[in-house]
């Protein structure tokens, strides 16, 4: 049952491996919740609901309701779908049907926020980012696989109050919620690891155990690259502490681009790597490692 006094009205768009891990969580824990999709997916979670099989949080399924689009006023909106996929997905949330709701993006990459900031007011809009490895095995069906999700939440607009608020309704759902005070740092701290790990293992095939040993050197130069494009973009990088986290994950993960390329799917690209290379240039960085690995990545799937 929710810790919060009051139960919130939570959209989620895009209720796959990560928006259907907060839309159960949410949902179990007492919240109203909207999960946004194409019909044939809300269908199937306006009658099944959404089934979520986990060692941290256990299996479970939470009744949610669904639909193609949001009609009404939310109290937050979770912004959950692929980068190659947002501005389509967004077309599901009219600006007038939002509301004062919170849109709380929590996507790979840093350009998404002026995109939000673009279509919603800039006070509602707070980044966050997400650790988790969470898959969606088919329509309203969550696996999520290693430890707790731990997400991070900052906004440089919205009041600092309702930042708080929103984390308080995530940690009583039982998720890790951190609320940092700077949304730059935030988003870059995470791209610092997502950044290397996504193209070197997506480049190779291998997964992160391989990236840090097979590929050591090549991944040290991406990080290099990346802290001098990040300490120009006011988010300076403790590269010792990054490689003392890369170093102690699971030598079997697999990043999301990885799966996404085996599987066929579209990979966000240019939302990571790309993103890396825009303020680099912008900068006037030379990234050339970086830019050749973008480049590799990009002709395996031409």
């Amino acid at each position: 049952m929710t810790t919060t006094s009051t139960p919130w009205t939570v959209a989620v768009l895009g209720p796959g491996g990560v928006g259907g891990l907060c839309a159960g969580l949410l949902a179990r824990a007492g919240h109203r919740v909207i999960c946004l999709a194409r019909k044939e997916t809300a269908d199937v979670l306006a009658e099944q609901g959404v089934t979520v099989r986990s060692g941290a949080f256990g299996d479970f399924t939470a009744r949610v309701a669904a639909d193609t689009e949001l009609r009404e006023p939310v109290d937050a909106l979770i912004v959950t779908p692929k980068e190659t996929g947002l501005l389509s997905a967004l077309e599901r949330v009219p600006r007038e049907a939002l509301g004062a709701g919170l849109v709380v993006p929590l996507l790979n990459g840093v350009e998404h926020v002026d995109v939000l900031r673009e279509r919603y007011p800039a006070e509602q809009v707070v980044p966050g980012t997400i650790r988790v490895e969470s898959t969606r095995v088919a329509p309203g069906v969550i696996e999520h696989g290693g430890l707790n999700a731990r997400i991070e939440l900052a906004s440089s607009t919205a009041p600092h109050a309702r930042v708080e608020a929103f984390a308080e309704v995530l940690r009583g759902a039982g998720q890790q919620v951190d609320v940092a005070a700077d949304e730059t740092a935030m988003l870059w701290g995470k791209l610092s690891f997502l950044l290397p790990m996504a193209l070197l293992s997506t480049r190779y095939g291998v997964p992160v155990g391989d990236v840090r040993t097979a590929h050591r050197e090549r991944m040290l130069a991406v990080i290099g690259e990346f802290a001098e494009v990040a300490g120009a973009q006011g988010a300076p990088l403790d590269v010792p502490a990054l490689l003392s986290f890369v170093d102690a994950v699971p030598g079997a993960t697999r990043s999301s681009m990885q799966r996404d390329a085996e599987a066929g799917r579209p990979i966000e690209l240019d939302a990571i790597g790309g993103a890396l290379l825009r303020a680099a240039g912008r900068h006037g960085v030379p990234v050339p490692e970086t830019a050749a690995l973008v480049a590799e990545v990009e002709r395996l799937g031409a």
